[in-house]
């Protein structure tokens, strides 16, 4: 053996030595298991899977600025104080929504079992009118200012539903079912019954285009929540088709023992125009509620229409994709008027402005007797322009 082969045999010693070393001082440890978020497309879109469950969540909800004026009776203006003499002034009405909505659903051998929630934080002038907080020197009624602030937060819908049952909070199927009064944002000009209440109900879907409802409720507010243990009842009836639909529901009001009743068709003239109307009917015998646009003796939680019937009608018009123009007129038999018309244009897709003209008109004798609501005027008119980003 030479000088050069015994450098060679240490030099690669050497190396197998550091090499073993090195091996043994690095531990490689196994990744983990990554759990991605799937999406759930059996309900519709964006909903996904709960990581670890069979249940399928959806979270959206809406942020929305309304900036009103004209005359409060058509809900859309404001008045205040005049902070240097106390006097009564019109002022903008503002408000501004976050809304945030909820949705799940799961299949089980009982059928779907699906929630619904919505919560709404609102920003706003308080009221549409000013209230009076005294006089001046020379007896001159003073008023307060209609200060902006943080104006409610509100559970408007928290139910549960598994197969057909519903429970939890949710808004009236007197309402509900039946569809609201066109796809105008004053909607209630001449109103078509209330809305928040407690239910406990049962839908019914013959797969043929009948469907039914059966819906126990306790109603909210001084004239509606129930003061004993005989809920509110209201059951409905439709028939859907791909020209329209014709439905009709009937609400029992268990404080007065009193009937309401609505019924409407809705047609599908073509892909650009729908149209709808609808007529309410109820008795009034024992009612001895009133607001400040429906006189005592006239109200209940459903029949909120002055003295006995009522009619609502409207349609829609889509001029294109972007644009459509809507209107709703309704009438009562205590000859109150509403005329509501509107442009709305989806700027982009989830963000849609729309600009709003509204007309009330009252032949109420008792209209303006509460204090701040300008009773002089039997027509209020007033505009409204919306801006909505939904998601």
């Amino acid at each position: 053996m030479n000088i050069k082969s015994l450098l060679l045999g240490s030099a690669a010693a050497l190396i197998a030595v550091s090499g073993a070393r090195a091996a043994d001082a690095v531990t490689v440890a196994e990744p983990e298991p990554a759990e991605y978020v799937k999406i759930c497309d059996v309900y519709g879109s964006g909903y996904f899977y709960i990581p670890g469950t069979e249940t399928c969540l959806r979270i959206g909800g809406y942020i929305r600025y309304d900036i009103g004026v004209g005359d409060p009776g058509s809900f859309d203006g404001a008045k205040s104080g005049d902070h240097e003499d106390g006097g009564e002034q019109g002022t903008f009405y503002k408000h501004a929504r976050f809304t945030l909505k909820t949705w799940t659903g799961q299949e089980t051998e009982l059928g779907t079992l699906k929630t619904y929630t919505e919560t709404r934080f609102n920003f706003a002038n308080h009221g549409s009118y000013a209230v009076q907080d005294g006089t001046d020197g020379a007896g001159n009624p003073t008023f307060a200012p209609n200060a902006a602030g943080n104006s409610g937060v509100s559970l408007n819908f928290a139910w549960i539903q598994l197969g057909g049952l519903r429970v939890g909070k949710d808004e009236s199927a007197f309402n509900t079912f039946i569809g609201y009064a066109g796809n105008v944002i004053q909607d209630t000009l001449v109103p078509y019954g209330d809305f928040d209440t407690n239910v406990v109900q049962y839908y019914f879907d013959a797969g043929n285009g009948f469907s039914a409802v059966v819906s126990l409720e306790e109603g909210s507010g001084v004239v509606g929540t129930i003061d004993s243990y005989v809920p509110h009842v209201v059951g409905g009836l439709k028939w859907t088709q791909g020209w329209g639909a014709i439905t009709g529901v009937v609400a029992y009001d268990s404080n007065y023992e009193e009937v309401a009743g609505k019924v409407r068709l809705d047609v599908n003239v073509n892909d650009a125009i729908s149209l709808f109307i609808m007529g309410g009917y109820g008795t009034d015998d024992n009612l001895s509620d009133g607001t400040w646009h429906v006189p005592a003796g006239d109200r209940g939680f459903y029949k909120q229409w002055g003295e006995n019937w009522a009619v609502w009608g409207g349609g829609t018009y889509k001029f294109n994709e972007k644009t459509s123009f809507n209107i709703q007129a309704s009438y009562d038999e205590s000859k109150d008027f509403g005329l509501a018309a509107n442009v709305a244009y989806n700027v982009v897709p989830g963000f849609t402005v729309t600009a709003e003209v509204d007309w009330a008109h009252t032949d109420h004798s008792t209209f303006g007797n509460w204090t701040g609501i300008e009773g002089s005027k039997k027509n209020a008119v007033g505009g409204l322009l919306r801006f909505q980003r939904s998601f």
